[in-house]
């Protein structure tokens, strides 16, 4: 049997648990736009029986937990969807660089025999394409009128634009590959700045939840927060550790253990350009396979690279081949053996600059003492359609096509890869906050029900305690 004292210690414990399910109400309304945070919900049970005149009675309810909503399996998976998403980013955003790089927009791929139209239609006007169809059309004017000096001083200009094309785009790509090593720079240093909060948050919940029966939700939300803007710039293995704490490792490195940062991330220079990551205290070089330092790797040694390799042996083979040609002719007045082009790469080619200073010691003939010959100005103009084998049997512009199409291929198929990758995250979003997402009207109707139970609550003390004022006036 209750009695009166013991239904005031139940409506005591009602009170008590219905101001707690106001204050995790509150707690969820006020973190209702925090996208870490996922909503809590007070765990009520019927307190102990006791055995009354008529039987078992209840004594009323207890707040035993505030209970955490969220599923370790979501947030695996949205984790290990963040690092592929982070690198398929940085991947994209690399070769949208190099595709600028080109000084184009990339409108349609192509490869093989539409490899010249392609290369022609990249950039109008200003790029290596159009320059190679410029330059040749030049050599064709030039075996039509081969002693005409404006013939001359057309060609000259139109290769030194194509050749200024070579070096811009070789310092553009160049360029780009140091602004990826920065990339890659910057992203160890704040994955090392991630390491030292996730375990001041290892730390911290363990201490508190230690001192106490329940969990440290919001710093277990902090920490969640944490491992996942971690898992965007590496992919990273994460187990469960001694009191509620995560270890963090990556391909094998363990990098958190406990309350303890035990290595750090850091990048250096590999040679050819190529910065990579290492663990600092072990030095062992690490395997990045996710993450936006995985994809900033992946961009600048394959697309990046092929591209830059390709453009400059496209270069190299046009310098090779038109010298080879050109310095077999005659100027004007008879002189011969001067190159068309100097430099061997993109990077450093250039037009001959003793033919810039004097154009009649242009060599379009083929013969000594017949300024009107035009056997080698045809010999050039008819390069524009020679199949190259170190070209895989293309010509020139094809080649240039060929190299352009690769990269137009690569940025493609990455934005259909983020694509499919941002349907799978947001799946996996939407069903974690269908779990975890705070809900205006759910918390509304549960702030109204607790904030009623709590009233009725203390009118069920009031009513005891008039009951007892009735009890006590009857002595006298």
């Amino acid at each position: 049997m209750l009695g009166l004292f013991g239904i005031l210690n139940l409506g005591t414990r009602s009170l008590s648990a219905q101001r707690q399910g106001v204050e995790v109400a509150g707690q969820n309304l006020a973190n209702v736009n925090n996208p870490a945070y996922a909503r809590q919900r007070v765990q009520l049970a019927t307190s102990l029986t006791s055995i009354g005149e008529s039987g078992p009675q209840g004594s009323g309810v207890d707040a035993i937990a505030i209970v955490h909503m969220r599923s370790a399996i979501l947030d695996n998976q949205i984790q290990a969807e963040g690092s592929v998403r982070g690198s398929l980013e940085s991947q994209q955003l690399a070769l949208q660089y190099a595709q600028a790089g080109l000084g184009a927009q990339i409108d349609r791929l192509a490869s093989g025999a539409e490899g010249a139209a392609a290369a022609s239609g990249v950039g109008g006007g200003h790029s290596v394409g159009a320059g190679l169809s410029d330059l040749f059309a030049a050599f064709q004017s030039l075996s039509s009128n081969p002693t005409s000096m404006a013939e001359r001083q057309t060609l000259l200009m139109k290769a030194s634009t194509l050749a200024g094309q070579f070096n811009q785009i070789d310092q553009r790509l160049g360029n780009l590959r140091l602004s990826l090593n920065d990339s890659i720079n910057a992203d160890v240093g704040a994955v090392n700045g991630i390491l030292s909060t996730i375990a001041e948050l290892n730390r911290n919940i363990s201490e508190i939840e230690a001192m106490s029966a329940g969990q440290a939700n919001d710093l277990r939300d902090a920490r969640q927060q944490q491992i996942e803007m971690l898992a965007k710039y590496v992919k990273v293995d994460v187990t469960n550790g001694a009191n509620n704490m995560l270890n963090v490792s990556v391909d094998g490195t363990a990098l958190v253990t406990d309350i303890n940062v035990t290595d750090t991330l850091e990048a250096y220079d590999a040679g050819a350009g190529q910065v990579l990551v290492r663990a600092v205290t072990g030095g062992n070089t690490l395997n990045v396979t996710g993450g936006s330092i995985h994809g900033t790797i992946e961009a600048r040694d394959v697309a990046v690279a092929t591209l830059q390799s390709g453009v400059n042996d496209l270069a190299s083979l046009l310098i090779t081949e038109v010298n080879a040609v050109h310095t077999a002719g005659f100027g004007l007045g008879g002189t011969t053996g001067e190159n068309f082009f100097n430099g061997t790469t993109a990077a450093d080619i250039a037009v001959n600059s003793t033919l810039l200073n004097d154009p009649s010691l242009l060599q379009a003939a083929g013969v000594t003492g017949a300024p009107g010959d035009n056997q080698v100005a045809l010999a050039l103009a008819q390069l524009a359609d020679k199949k190259h084998a170190s070209l895989n049997g293309q010509s020139f512009a094809q080649g240039y096509g060929q190299a352009v199409a690769g990269l137009g291929q690569a940025l493609s198929s990455v934005n259909t890869q983020l694509s499919d990758q941002q349907a799978v995250e947001n799946m996996l979003l939407r069903q974690r906050d269908s779990l975890g997402g705070v809900s205006l009207d759910e918390e509304m109707a549960d702030l109204t029900k607790f904030q009623k139970a709590f009233a009725a609550s203390a009118r069920l003390i009031t009513t005891v305690d008039e009951m007892l004022d009735t009890l006590v006036n009857m002595k006298r």
